[in-house]
């Protein structure tokens, strides 16, 4: 069936490409910052893949996936690319209003795990419409409390990867560049266990510091509260 994510989003985007030719292509802002998820390519990772990153693979998101929506959500960010409009695209770890604010970090190849605060990605989405060397990028984002933030995000994006280009080489990083990213990332994972991959689906990184067992019960067993609309 139809979505607002697939359907909604590739409407906006063609409709936004039609507004800048209509206008001679002028303007230096972008016409879609998608907010998107992390995690949405790991549903369709290899076994080998995930066996050598599970603490981005095997966490409760990617192993439980309620009701397809990464799919669901990976399928919109290719609808929102084939549109042609000038995009940037999003893909905060987890929310968490109670964590506090800080400095966002930016990665890509889609092992970014982690927590980041709602306002710090909405202020994150605002920055990118006005960001050129967001262009045609997709990016995850985690915070890092206390750090303060860069005033511009020109330096941090200008040496990524654009979409295109990580086509070219198979759509993601190179396995070394992969490996390099997961390793550092895992070092910035809340919580003193260090292991993403025991959490179960509601349970919080403190939790399993403490090991008590989650709001939805122990990993492997939870009962998630969703009600399909």
């Amino acid at each position: 069936g139809k979505t607002v994510d697939v359907d909604g989003l590739g409407n906006l985007g063609a409709c936004m490409r039609k507004q800048r030719e209509d206008r001679d292509g002028s303007g230096d802002f972008l016409d879609v910052v998608m907010c998107s998820s992390a995690g949405v390519t790991r549903p369709q990772w290899s076994e080998a893949k995930q066996a050598q990153f599970p603490g981005a693979a095997d966490i409760p998101i990617v192993r439980l996936n309620p009701f397809g929506i990464l799919d669901q959500k990976r399928e919109s960010e290719e609808v929102l690319r084939e549109t042609g409009c000038r995009y940037a695209i999003l893909r905060p770890t987890g929310l968490n209003d109670e964590w506090p604010t800080g400095r966002p970090i930016i990665s890509q190849g889609d092992v970014a795990v982690g927590r980041i605060n709602r306002d710090d990605v909405a202020e994150l989405l605002c920055a990118l419409v006005a960001e050129p060397a967001a262009l045609g990028k997709t990016v995850e984002a985690m915070s890092v409390p206390g750090y303060p933030k860069f005033r511009s995000l020109g330096k941090t994006f200008e040496n990524l990867a654009t979409d295109e280009e990580l086509a070219a080489q198979g759509g993601t990083l190179s396995p070394a560049e992969l490996q390099r990213q997961y390793d550092l990332l895992q070092q910035l994972l809340p919580g003193e266990t260090g292991d993403a991959a025991a959490l179960a689906m509601g349970q919080t990184y403190e939790q399993l510091d403490r090991g008590e067992v989650g709001r939805l019960g122990e990993r492997g067993t939870e009962v998630a509260p969703l009600v399909r609309q």
